[in-house]
């Protein structure tokens, strides 16, 4: 039996869990830089230090790939079940304010630029039909809307009813879209700071006063 030499180091084995987390890892991190159509599995697997046949053993395809790293990575965290187990004012149930939540959300962004990139590059990228998440970000302000509305917010009594506030929630996003951008880029901004400079003209005074 053979025995591992200086030339032949000793193959680390890793459990399926923590091989799965370096392939996402590896997509993110190319996908942020590239685009999804500007890398392969092989360039995944080349990354990890593994056989594209090992990667697709975890992941089956390509397309499957961008659903794990885009729905898993990007869109578990930073929701508003994981604001209101912050206890942060704003956040408490019979006191869920909107303007407080998206300040969480922000805050949350800046602590993952890699992420915020990947989803930056696949949002742009999306706009080709032929693109696996096309439907996604076509869909994606209905469905923001769907799960916002599950939630019974504290807003100005001048709003009717909920659906009122869909026009603020579609510009407050379209914002933070764009300021995030402006953050990827260099010289880089303060991400936090910009928001909160805007918030006055996305919640303006005095009919969101209270309410923030």
């Amino acid at each position: 039996m053979s025995t591992p030499t200086a030339s032949q180091p000793k193959r680390v084995r890793k459990s399926p869990e923590e091989r799965r987390r370096e392939i996402l890892d590896a997509a993110v991190r190319l996908i942020s830089e590239r685009g999804y159509n500007g890398m392969s599995v092989q360039d995944v697997a080349d990354v990890v230090g593994v056989t594209k046949q090992g990667v697709l053993r975890y992941i089956g395809s390509k397309d499957n790939l961008l659903a794990m790293v885009y729905r898993e990575n990007y869109n578990m965290s930073g929701n508003i079940e994981d604001f209101m187990a912050t206890g942060l004012p704003g956040s408490e149930p019979g006191n869920l304010r909107l303007p407080a939540y998206l300040r969480f959300l922000v805050r949350h962004n800046s602590k993952r630029p890699r992420l915020v990139q990947m989803f930056s590059m696949l949002q742009v990228e999306s706009f080709n039909p032929d693109h696996p998440l096309h439907d996604e970000f076509a869909g994606r302000p209905d469905s923001i809307w769907a799960y916002y509305s599950h939630f019974d917010w504290r807003v100005p009594e001048s709003f009717g009813d909920f659906e009122e506030v869909r026009p603020t929630v579609r510009r407050a996003l379209e914002i933070m879209d764009g300021i995030q951008l402006r953050w990827l880029r260099e010289p880089a901004i303060d991400l936090n700071d910009e928001w909160i400079s805007l918030e006055p003209a996305i919640f303006p005074s005095p009919l969101w006063d209270g309410y923030c």
